[in-house]
């Protein structure tokens, strides 16, 4: 056989073992349904193989059970790049991750937060159950805490490279980092050609925008892929005009940076962190009755401020409208280079003391996309495809309907999905998500929690 023959027997013997998979009986097929993958609708069917893996055909397949869509979106799972279950893991990370499938969610993955130890939380909870794929980003925030040299913090944030960590994470604005520390951490994150996610220094009007700024020159003198961490409530929250086009016109030179945001016009941290420091009612325009304890509806006094502040560490909540959408998301959302990241997780029941954006931030995006006339499937993009993009190689077989990809599936009512979730409960599933299926195993089908099958993703 020559070498033209015997490349002509392999590619045959390829298409054959292709035209098995199609044909061979699946476990599920969904039909009548409006198929969303990679930017557009597509019409046909979706199996779901024994192996766990997609079957797309427009020709109809052979299942065990069959699901009528009808009325129903068929999408690759949301990919949340921006989930956060960084406190106690080991006892929450069922509660985090039950409400993350609810809410859609097949890859929450922390990086806004993460872990100081990648390798160890991979070979921990490798050997758990899972609601989800799970995975981390190397928190340098945890690691400033235990390492007081910058020589073994690096040497830290690179085993957790080597050890299969999404990127890097840090929040300069909770934990300050002179510029030199940072740029040496964004480095890292381009030598191993993951995204250092950054959320900046500034958050107040007269200043912001020089974070925005820090951020760019740290992709430029490094060459890093720079993610900006909810850029309406850091870095743009009065100035989102000017934040966008100097994101844009750094982009232009080939810079590469993304930035999130979660559709919410009100934030929430702990009442210890800096963005508390004195002075934060003279930058946001607030006072002590304005905030709220999230899962209890508490209103604060400055008594209460005082003694919480101390180290009672709750979250409080700032009123909603606090952050203008219109003139904050509604903008950012007409970027290509901005995403839906939801910058939170529930963390415990009955009532979480979380943002409701842990429970609910998916539904809400797709609410509020008709509420912004924003067409559906540029939603969806901002929700699988472009957080995609950021942690690519270990999410190459999934977000996309393609026989052969992992069947992370997403089946929703695009007419009444919304998000359930509040500040007085946050722990609440959201409306209109009504199958999820993780790596082939129905996950989660109308209100009821089923099989779970999730795994670690990482480099």
């Amino acid at each position: 056989m020559n070498r033209r023959e015997f490349l002509s027997f392999l590619g045959a013997a390829s298409l054959l073992s292709l035209v098995n998979f199609q044909i061979e009986k699946c476990i599920y097929v969904l039909f009548n349904g409006k198929i969303y993958s990679e930017g557009r609708f597509l019409e046909g069917y979706v199996g779901i193989h024994k192996s766990g893996k997609l079957v797309y055909s427009q020709k109809p397949i052979i299942g065990d059970t069959n699901i009528d869509c009808k009325g129903l979106v068929i999408a690759p799972g949301f990919i949340d790049i921006l989930a956060d279950n960084a406190l106690n893991p080991d006892k929450t990370y069922l509660i985090f991750e039950k409400y993350k499938l609810t809410d859609g969610c097949t890859s929450p993955l922390q990086m806004h937060g993460g872990s100081d130890e990648c390798g160890q939380f991979y070979k921990n909870f490798s050997v758990k159950p899972h609601y989800t794929n799970f995975g981390v980003s190397t928190m340098v925030m945890t690691i400033r805490n235990k390492y007081p040299s910058l020589s073994a913090r690096l040497k830290k944030v690179e085993q957790n490279l080597e050890e299969g960590a999404l990127g890097v994470s840090h929040s300069i604005e909770y934990q300050p980092t002179d510029y030199f520390e940072v740029l040496e951490y964004a480095k890292l994150a381009a030598k191993y050609e993951r995204t250092f996610f950054l959320h900046l220094r500034y958050s107040a009007k007269e200043t912001e925008l020089e974070g925005v700024k820090e951020a760019i020159k740290l992709a430029k003198e490094t060459g890093v892929a720079l993610h900006i961490d909810h850029i309406h409530s850091t870095g743009g929250t009065y100035n989102m005009p000017k934040a966008l086009e100097l994101i844009q016109d750094a982009r232009k030179t080939g810079l590469k940076i993304t930035a999130c945001v979660y559709p919410f016009s009100y934030w929430a941290t702990y009442l210890p962190s800096k963005r508390f420091d004195p002075g934060w009612q003279q930058r946001y325009n607030l006072t002590y009755s304005d905030l709220t304890v999230v899962g209890t509806g508490e209103k604060l006094t400055k008594e209460k401020f005082d003694m919480y502040r101390k180290g009672y560490n709750r979250l409080v909540a700032v009123p909603e409208g606090t952050m203008d959408m219109k003139n904050t998301v509604d903008l950012a959302l007409k970027e290509d280079f901005v995403m839906i990241g939801s910058d939170g997780g529930i963390e415990s029941e009955p009532k979480a003391n979380n943002h409701p954006r842990g429970a609910s931030c998916y539904a809400t995006a797709l609410n509020y996309s008709k509420k912004i006339s924003m067409p559906l499937e540029k939603m969806l993009y901002k929700m699988i495809d472009l957080p995609k993009s950021l942690v690519f190689k270990p999410l190459e077989k999934r977000g996309k309907i393609q026989t052969g990809y992992w069947a992370d599936l997403v089946l929703f009512n695009p007419e009444t999905i919304q998000g359930k979730a509040s500040v007085f409960n946050p722990n609440q599933f959201s409306h209109g998500v009504e199958y999820v299926f993780v790596n082939g195993k129905l996950a989660y089908e109308k209100g009821q929690l089923k099989n779970m099958a999730g795994i670690g993703i990482k480099y």
